[in-house]
């Protein structure tokens, strides 16, 4: 069903056979309930595991806006390589992993929801054309009615790099003239810059993000990472499972922000939680230790759960729901 009229759109919510729990729309002050407060709960978009049909694909996104998620997360890569290729290939993504590419993703996504921000969750910057992103991402921005953010990382897969025709190996030093880069262009109608690695000779974009800004987040867990995170961006996407692991890069984060004259207070910090094997015991233990160690954002991650098919990842963040937001 086409996402036009509200009314219709809630009748449509609350009646769908999806739906397990008839579950008022939620604001997000109500979506931050007992176990998550202080924390925004987020759906990793179950990428390699939905499949291709955009009917399921919406009513995953129109289920989580409807059970008071705050916003979804989607991983990005453009293409997988064979294993078997010459030379060998090790990663955990093939050929054969569906990724849908995460700008038309979530153009699709915001077309069918009205609250929902959209994250890339981490968008492999340096292996893209920086000027061509800052166009996607402003005119995002601006069809979304604001509800972009966009974590950005390096990635891991060289073969993607080469089939885009970019340097794997400086992409670190890259992605800081990047971020700045963007920046620029998001903030004014023209710019004059000359980098290392990009010249824009007084041009800009048109149209300009709604609040001539996207928020910057890194992803990643090396010390470069983190400095990076601290000097240039809005907050920071681990992937640790757990605090103790990350507890190092928590503590050296601090340092960083502290010592660039920066408030750890202003300064987001994005968790991860998988269903795992679906005890809430469990997710209520992890999502104390990210709450505690302040953590202001938590993605719940259905993927590597063995759900075989859409219905069963919605029916999966429909449980986590009734137990995060009651």
């Amino acid at each position: 069903m086409p996402y036009y009229c509200p009314f219709i759109y809630n009748l449509w919510l609350a009646f769908h056979p999806l739906c397990l729990y008839n579950i008022p729309e939620k604001t997000n002050e109500t979506q931050q309930g007992k176990k998550g407060i202080g924390m925004k709960i987020d759906v990793v978009f179950p990428q390699t595991e939905i499949d291709n049909d955009p009917a399921a694909i919406r009513d995953y996104a129109q289920t989580a806006e409807g059970l008071g998620f705050t916003h979804v997360l989607a991983y990005d890569h453009v293409l997988g390589a064979n294993p078997d290729r010459p030379g060998g290939f090790s990663g955990p993504y093939t050929h054969l992993t569906p990724f849908h590419e995460v700008f038309v993703l979530l153009s699709y996504l915001a077309g069918v929801t009205k609250r929902l921000e959209l994250v890339t969750g981490i968008l492999i910057l340096p292996q893209r054309q920086t000027v061509l992103v800052a166009k996607q991402a402003a005119s995002l921005d601006v069809l979304s009615g604001g509800r972009l953010r966009l974590g950005v990382g390096l990635g891991w897969n060289e073969i993607e790099y080469i089939g885009l025709n970019e340097n794997f190996h400086n992409r670190g030093k890259r992605i800081e003239e990047q971020v700045s880069l963007l920046r620029k262009l998001w903030a004014g109608p023209l710019v004059d810059f000359k980098g290392q690695w990009h010249t824009i000779p007084d041009a800009g974009l048109n149209p300009l993000p709604v609040n001539r800004s996207i928020p910057i987040w890194f992803g990643g867990h090396a010390e470069p990472v983190l400095r990076r995170a601290a000097r240039l961006g809005d907050g920071w996407m681990p992937n640790y499972p757990r605090t103790a692991e990350a507890q190092h890069s928590l503590d050296l984060l601090s340092r960083l922000l502290e010592e660039g004259g920066r408030s750890r207070q202003e300064f987001g910090l994005e968790s991860r939680l998988s269903y795992g094997a679906g005890d809430p015991k469990t997710w209520e233990a992890v999502m104390g230790e990210w709450r505690a160690a302040g953590a202001t954002h938590l993605s719940f991650n259905t993927m590597g759960s063995g759900f075989k098919s859409p219905q069963e990842h919605i029916r999966a963040i429909q449980r986590f729901a009734n137990f995060a937001f009651k």
